[in-house]
């Protein structure tokens, strides 16, 4: 997929406060990249200087091999969705999406034929006359989103726009989202601290945290291959073990764990020996009978708490080395039924379905 824009080595200061620092990256022509981190991580930071609305204090911008950091925003012509969605109160729904045309001073005919087909395509056919006070939040989001696109922008940004939508919501307008992503053909960049978001909507994700990027890469590759303790716990939960790596088989890594030898695959890229992380997360973690011990890879582990949470149940337990292991099982896992709180049990997991982060 060919590069569009490039961010090379943005950083942004405020007074004595660095806010970003030192930021390469490149978004893919079409591609649906999204920037995800916690609040204050500098994800909002990177959108308005992409928008133009916010100077960079070092580096550039460049779209299609072009410079354009001290570009206006209007001259960039890329759309923009705030959290707020800024829509104009005492204007229709079909005066705010027509409000970037009549600025570039698009022929009346070509809007009203451009505003009914946008408002078509984003679900709201026939809502044209309404007043914004008259609408949902879903469908005040819908008018934002058509008037974001309704000219025809080679980039969308997209800052937090489904925060203020209640959990049904949300996820119907991930759906609805993914679907104008692909309909209209457009590159989204999409600023979220929602990880489940990220994770269903993006082509690529960019985890940032305390002003820099921590990791670029596909869902399935910030989740199950995290480049940092950070990423692996701020992308759902996780359990980490501090091991030692004292070896290299065929396809794995040997680890020590306090006495007990443990497998990791080839993937990983941390040294050859030393002292590293394991992450495993909950949900590759088998629970079997004591009796299969020692059979595969995994730990010896005492049950405590389980909460149940419908379609799984959460399972604390302790290691005999005295750690923490979470895990959730489907509901439909033979052990829960007879599982007992204070019985050992036998923790595995594949060596595929683990990961070594540096110390």
């Amino acid at each position: 997929m060919q590069h569009f824009v490039d961010l090379l080595g943005l950083g942004k200061r405020y007074g004595n406060l660095q806010v970003l620092s030192d930021l390469s990256l490149s978004i893919r022509q079409g591609e649906f990249l999204t920037l995800l981190g916690p609040s204050g991580s500098g994800k909002s930071t990177t959108l308005m200087m992409l928008a133009g609305f916010v100077e960079p204090s070092a580096g550039r911008i460049e779209q299609d091999g072009r410079d354009i950091t001290h570009l206006s925003p209007d001259a960039r012509e890329f759309g923009v969705v705030f959290q707020g969605y800024a829509l104009f109160p005492h204007m229709s729904v079909a005066q705010n999406v027509a409000y970037p045309l009549r600025i570039r001073k698009v022929p009346g005919a070509e809007i009203e034929r451009r505003v009914g087909e946008v408002l078509e395509r984003v679900g709201l056919a026939g809502m044209g006359e309404r007043g914004i006070s008259q609408l949902s939040g879903g469908q005040q989001q819908r008018v934002a989103l058509a008037r974001a696109l309704v000219f025809k922008p080679k980039l969308l940004l997209l800052d937090e726009p489904l925060s203020a939508l209640d959990r049904r919501l949300r996820q119907e307008m991930q759906g609805e989202l993914a679907r104008m992503h692909k309909d209209f053909g457009t590159t989204f960049v999409f600023v979220t601290h929602d990880q489940e978001e990220a994770l269903a909507l993006s082509d690529r994700i960019a985890v940032f945290n305390k002003g820099r990027l921590e990791q670029v890469g596909t869902p399935r590759e910030v989740y199950e291959r995290p480049a940092s303790r950070f990423v692996a716990n701020f992308l759902g939960d996780t359990n980490l073990l501090e091991v030692g790596v004292v070896g290299r088989e065929a396809e794995a890594t040997l680890c020590d764990f306090r006495g007990q030898h443990l497998r990791v695959a080839n993937s990983s890229t941390v040294g050859q020996s030393g002292k590293s992380w394991l992450a495993v997360r909950p949900e590759h973690i088998d629970l079997r009978p004591l009796e299969d011990a020692g059979r595969d890879n995994g730990l010896c582990a005492t049950a405590g708490p389980a909460t149940y949470q419908g379609a799984h149940v959460n399972l604390e337990l302790t290691l005999e080395q005295g750690d923490r292991l979470d895990l959730r099982l489907p509901v439909s896992h033979p052990l829960l039924g007879s599982l007992r709180s204070g019985q050992r049990y036998w923790c595995s997991w594949s060596p595929q379905h683990c990961h070594l982060l540096s110390a």
